[in-house]
This record gives C-alpha cells, sequence and structure tokens, in this order.
C-alpha cells in the first residue's frame, strides 16, 4: 500500500467521522459491537457510494486499515470516555473534522478519475456528507445535512477554493489542506454566529 497525502487524509478523516458515530452511539447506550458499526458505516458511507458511482471497487474492500483506523477510534472514545462526555462539542467537532478531510479526499479521487469539475465538487460532497446521513438515519437521528445548518454548503466552497488553488497551480498537498480548512472554517463560523440557510415553512392548506 503505497502512503500518500491522500491516504493519510482519508485515514484522519475515517478516525474523525468514525469518532463522532461512536460518539452518537453512546448516547443511545448501543454495545460495543454496534458503536464499532456505527462507527465504520460512517467513515466509509460516503467513500462507498462515491465509488460506486465512479465504478470502482469501494476503497475499504482492498484495505482493511480502514476497519483497524475504526477500532482504534472506538478504543480511544473508551479510554477517553469520561473527557469525552464532559467536552459537549465532541460530536460536533469531530464531524466537522471529518466532513472537511472526507470531501477533499472525495475531490482529488475524482480529480484523478478525470471528471468534470461539477461532478468532482459533488463527489467530495457525496463523500463528506452520505456517511453521517447513514448515522444519523440509523441512529433515529434527523441527519444534519437535511438541518439548518451550513453543511453541503461548505462542501462545495471547499471545492470551488480545491479548484481555485489548482487554477493558481498551488502543489497538490497545499491545495488539498487549504480545501479541507475551508470546509472547516466555514462550518465553525456559521455554527459560531448561526449562520443558516432558511427553513421551510409548513404549506397551510386553504
Amino acid at each position: 500500500m503505497e502512503i500518500t497525502f491522500t491516504l493519510i487524509l482519508d485515514l484522519l478523516g475515517t478516525f474523525a467521522f468514525a469518532v463522532s458515530g461512536i460518539r452518537l452511539a453512546s448516547k443511545k447506550e448501543i454495545d460495543w459491537f454496534g458503536a464499532f458499526v456505527i462507527g465504520l458505516v460512517t467513515a466509509i458511507g460516503g467513500g462507498t457510494l462515491r465509488d460506486i458511482l465512479l465504478d470502482v471497487t469501494p476503497f475499504w474492500i482492498t484495505n482493511h486499515t480502514y476497519f483497524l483506523t475504526t477500532a482504534i477510534a472506538l478504543a480511544a472514545v473508551l479510554i477517553f470516555k469520561e473527557r469525552l462526555l464532559k467536552w459537549n462539542n465532541t460530536l460536533f467537532i469531530f464531524d466537522t473534522i471529518g466532513l472537511g478531510l472526507f470531501t477533499i479526499v472525495g475531490i482529488t479521487k475524482s480529480v484523478d478519475a478525470e471528471l468534470s469539475f461539477g461532478v468532482c465538487i459533488a463527489m467530495g460532497a457525496i463523500t463528506g456528507t452520505v456517511g453521517g446521513v447513514i448515522r444519523d438515519i440509523l441512529l433515529n437521528e434527523v441527519p444534519l445535512l437535511f438541518k439548518k445548518d451550513i453543511y453541503a454548503l461548505a462542501c462545495i466552497a471547499g471545492g470551488l477554493v480545491y479548484f481555485g488553488c489548482i487554477y493558481l497551480n498551488f502543489t497538490k498537498n497545499i491545495t488539498e489542506v487549504l480545501g479541507v480548512l475551508t470546509v472547516i472554517l466555514i462550518r465553525l463560523i456559521a455554527v459560531k454566529y448561526h449562520i443558516h440557510l432558511p427553513q421551510m415553512k409548513p404549506i397551510q392548506s386553504k
């Protein structure tokens, strides 16, 4: 297995999303195996759909590292459980980090597949958001993607910065880092200052 910067981002995103899934699962009093499954689904869900759409073998089938990373995330949550429970923003922080990392990994893999600009950004958003959607559905929560929070739009903004960096001939590593930071910063700023999209109002029958 070749160690690349994109792979490192992918594994960091796997760990972050796995922690967010396991942390949310702990609120539902699920057993350790169930928590592992939720963490794994959160980590690989978006990338799996991306690879299916790209007509390639899903990444985790040929690389067991993603299972190992999820197991490490579970161990970390169990070991540092008390600290994580006291840290009320744990779920949000790890979900935001995972979102940024996976969005850019998805875009990079789509660029490598020579897909168009719009499709690459869409694949990035799918990679970043779908795992969280599956996690929330399995745990009977309203997916963050469908709430008023700035979520998918942060992925799109990260994609625009990514391609802006390519246009400016930045190195691949710098391009990926700036894309990740854009997604994370937009999520943090949007939540801190309560920036969100207008909500749909119930349609009243006459």
